[in-house]
């Protein structure tokens, strides 16, 4: 059947493996278990039997298939399922199992990446563990790691050397798989959601926008209002490539008595044709910083002005306002801010268009208007008048 294939069905681009072998012990040495999907496998040693697989959620069969012996089989859903494994040999129903993770060690895989993609995803492990009571390993971005294991004692942050040497009841992995054509790895394109429901969608946890815990304890440092500022994320279509837009707005914000700290990691970022530089007019406190010193500096911050990149997931994780400018993403990819900048009257939305596969490695990508007049019109047409009358607002709300 369509939700059934014989053998592990593992996605490479994340370089994590499955034990060959399941970690749970069934009966005569059948072994079953839930990581990548549910999974059976006979030993050599027992006869022919047929498996069906169960989804308690929806009430129905979602896969029958004999098995031989020496022979393995998993379901194709490697999302959470709540599966009900049933194992017959002939008409006997001689092993019945149904997912409970309770008191289990259960492993979440977050993808190596951005700063953002983990802001917005470890939250949905957090929730599952809640959940279903397991205890709770997960590997993800050292930094990151280093960032909420202080916070969290109660998740287990391990590598991911370890965590292939380890036997687990369950797996998932928390990442964008590009070609999910039959939505194997999420319910479904991962494009119709914002970045953190993606998580709970793979996860089957209901969404609301939740921020991770950060380590705010540490002592304001600097005494007059200021604003930090972020111009450079991993690719120019998400930069706002306005030529004055930076220029004007902080010149608008020193009127107004605030100090602009740009917090980017590099002054200068991109390829040789096409860099982002530190705005005209902003204090230079760029530098690979260890992320707790931009928290540090962050949470005393009046608000933030960034793009859909990780410093502002960050900055709203440190409870401060963003201000969010651009064009290429729908504002219900990131989490949700009333003061997202976004010009409709350009081409905008490619990431969320599921006719562009985005090509994260190419700084320069535009899959729409590449070559043209128009390539990356969807940031350099946000103005600096709609930025500042978004920043207006804030002003007025918070009375600074």
């Amino acid at each position: 059947m369509s939700a059934i294939v014989t053998g592990n069905n593992n996605t490479e681009d994340l370089a994590d493996s499955i034990p060959a072998k399941p970690s749970c012990l069934a009966i005569a040495g059948i072994r079953f278990d839930f990581n990548d999907g549910a999974r059976v496998q006979v030993p050599e040693s027992f006869g022919e039997v047929t498996c069906r697989f169960f989804d308690l959620e929806e009430g129905q069969i979602v896969g029958r298939i004999k098995v031989a012996p020496g022979a393995m089989v998993a379901t194709n859903k490697k999302y959470f399922v709540r599966h009900r494994i049933e194992i017959f040999s002939g008409d006997e129903a001689i092993f019945t199992h149904d997912y409970d993770a309770k008191g289990k060690d259960v492993l979440i895989r977050i993808a190596p990446g951005t700063i953002g993609d983990a802001i917005a995803w470890f939250p949905a492990a957090v929730e599952f563990q809640k959940r279903h009571a397991c205890n709770l390993f997960v590997t993800m971005d050292e930094r990151m790691a280093e960032l909420f294991s202080g916070q969290y004692p109660d998740v287990h942050f391990i590598s991911r050397a370890e965590a292939n040497n380890k036997l687990f009841y369950a797996t998932y992995r928390i990442g964008i798989v590009w070609d999910d054509k039959d939505n194997n790895y999420h319910p479904f394109d991962f494009r119709l959601a914002g970045l953190q429901e993606h998580a709970f969608n793979i996860l089957q946890i209901p969404f609301e926008d939740t921020k991770p815990k950060l380590d705010l304890s540490a002592e304001r440092k600097i005494k007059e209002k200021y604003v930090c500022i972020s111009a450079q994320a991993t690719a120019y279509c998400k930069t706002w490539n306005n030529p004055t837009g930076w220029i004007e707005t902080i010149d608008f914000l020193k009127e107004n008595g605030y100090r602009v700290l740009c917090i980017d990691r590099d002054r200068v970022y991109g390829k040789p044709s096409l860099c982002t530089y530190m705005p005209i007019g902003a204090e230079d406190f760029t530098g690979n910083l260890p992320l707790q010193d931009r928290i540090n500096l962050l949470k005393d911050a009046d608000f933030f002005i960034g793009l859909p990149s990780g410093l502002s997931w960050l900055a709203w994780a440190c409870n401060i306002p963003v201000v969010m400018i651009g064009g290429f993403s729908l504002p219900y990819s990131e989490f949700n801010t009333p003061y997202r900048v976004i010009n409709y009257n350009a081409c905008h939305g490619c990431w969320n268009d599921y006719q562009c596969k985005f090509d994260g490695f190419q700084y320069d990508f535009c899959p729409r208007l590449r070559g043209t007049a128009r390539e990356f019109e969807c940031n350099r047409l946000i103005s600096s008048i709609k930025v500042i009358n978004t920043i207006k607002q804030i002003i007025e709300k918070e009375g600074n």
